[in-house]
């Protein structure tokens, strides 16, 4: 059978509906990036004021500019990666992925309606959070013009990939797994060095930030803030990396399928 853009559009009304029926999903993909955003906006404030009264205001500010743009950016791809997660385990908790893998649903038709959807739900989080970052600390995510696109492009590649990976995962072990789809990033986060340079980490852990899409994006967007430049080369290799991740991503996800449809696993999910 050929790819079904329809099949794909159908799913992902499935899941709009359920997402328009309960305003309390609605308000949580506001209401966490909004209670972080705010703390570390005012953390920013804090620090600003401090280091004016010491004398050094001005390269402080400058890079405390960076806590609001990092934390932004880390929710970009903490989000988009939990809003792939979360509309595939919608599936698990209903014990509905069986019924969804024995109709004509191909598989890449299913993770193409997750994709999308974690976009859908990434945006409705971060947009009027971004706004709330201009008018409350004058912070202008937008205004990194070209390079945000470079940025939010690595990003959603990596969440995608750690997506397909955690859904696999949970299809061939059962619900026993689903903390991986909330706690998977975290482990990456200290070595994509978020709120601080790859510099300050130790020679051998470098080694192991570089090997890591957001890494670059976090450096390109210190580059970008603190020394007005666009770095293009971060970029690229970020993305020639995310290549590399979203085929073994894909991979993984298509080979665990396979394990838990020989196993039987998919009629029998459970804890």
């Amino acid at each position: 059978m050929a790819f079904s853009p329809a099949r794909v559009g159908a799913l992902v009304m499935r899941y709009l509906y359920l997402m328009r029926s309960s305003w309390p999903r609605l308000a949580e993909l506001v209401y966490w990036p909004a209670v972080q955003m705010l703390t570390w906006g005012f953390l920013q404030t804090y620090i600003r004021a401090q280091a004016g009264a010491a004398g050094v205001g001005g390269a402080m500010a400058v890079a405390g500019g960076t806590l609001i743009g990092s934390l932004l950016l880390w929710d970009t791809l903490f989000r988009c990666q939990l809003g792939f997660s979360v509309s595939f385990m919608e599936e698990m908790w209903s014990r509905n992925i069986a019924n969804l893998l024995i109709s004509p649903l191909r598989p890449i038709e299913f993770a193409a309606a997750l994709m999308a959807m974690s976009l859908i739900r990434m945006a409705i989080g971060l947009v009027p959070v971004t706004m709330m970052a201009f008018w409350f600390f004058g912070f202008n995510l937008w205004g990194l013009g070209l390079a945000l696109v470079g940025f939010f492009l690595n990003l959603v590649l990596t969440s995608w990939a750690i997506g397909l990976a955690v859904s696999g995962l949970v299809l061939r072990n059962g619900l026993g797994a689903e903390g991986l789809a909330w706690s998977v990033l975290f482990f990456v986060m200290p070595f994509a060095c978020v709120y601080y340079p790859v510099a300050a980490l130790p020679a051998w852990l470098q080694t192991i930030a570089w090997c890591l899409p957001p890494t670059y994006v976090f450096e390109g967007l210190r580059a970008a803030v603190v020394g007005r430049q666009l770095r293009a080369d971060l970029m690229l290799e970020a993305l020639a990396i995310n290549v590399g991740l979203m085929a073994l991503g894909a991979a993984a996800f298509l080979a665990l399928l396979g394990s838990a449809r020989k196993a039987g696993a998919l009629l029998s999910m459970g804890e």
